[in-house]
């Protein structure tokens, strides 16, 4: 549906895979917030039908995937940990715009951006881990990310004009690259 601006260069594997644990209780801690961002959006839009029913299954499946990750941290002897503030998602939330049509476009599109973004790192830790459950865990993973990028798109669409959403779209992904350039590498997600 869209293409993201800035690549990630595999290199970046090399700090998550020489620190799975801090980027597992990364992982963890970013599925319970995508959970309770479905939460939120469900709440302040309760009109919106479609974006509803949508953000409820979105939360319940951000939940298993949090539990999911609880498990692969569990086998390993990790505990959960604090949360840690994510300055990507700082910076691209610095996107939206004041007025309630704008700000739900923004929220729909930054989420369908951090949506892509999940899609293509997890992709890259998929492919730097060796055979077996990890490996397909983050298979799976980087699929269902594609999949919730399309969702936040579509649901855009739904409510909004399409070349309106596309343009705005654009913009955002300008910003989320030039964001992505300047944030250094960690064993994190972002």
């Amino acid at each position: 549906m869209f293409e993201l601006k800035y690549h990630t260069p595999f290199e970046w594997t090399h700090k998550v895979i020489a620190d799975f644990g801090t980027f597992l209780q990364d992982h963890a801690a970013a599925e319970k917030k995508a959970s309770g961002m479905a939460v939120s959006m469900l709440s302040h839009y309760p009109d919106r039908i479609k974006l509803v029913k949508a953000m409820t299954d979105l939360a319940i499946e951000e939940m298993i995937h949090f539990k999911q990750v609880l498990k692969l941290m569990t086998e390993r002897g990790i505990t959960l940990g604090n949360d840690q503030k994510d300055l990507y998602v700082k910076k691209i939330r610095a996107l939206f715009r004041n007025g309630r049509d704008e700000f739900l476009i923004d929220r729909l599109l930054v989420a369908a951006v951090i949506e892509a973004r999940g899609h293509e790192r997890f992709s890259l830790v998929a492919e730097a881990l060796p055979e077996g459950k990890e490996k397909d865990f983050y298979v799976a993973i980087a699929k269902s990310e594609e999949k919730h990028k399309n969702l936040f798109v579509e649901l855009a669409y739904e409510y909004f004009d399409k070349q309106m959403i596309d343009e705005r779209l654009e913009e955002i992904l300008i910003a989320e690259a030039k964001i992505c350039e300047e944030i250094p590498f960690t064993a994190a997600l972002h």
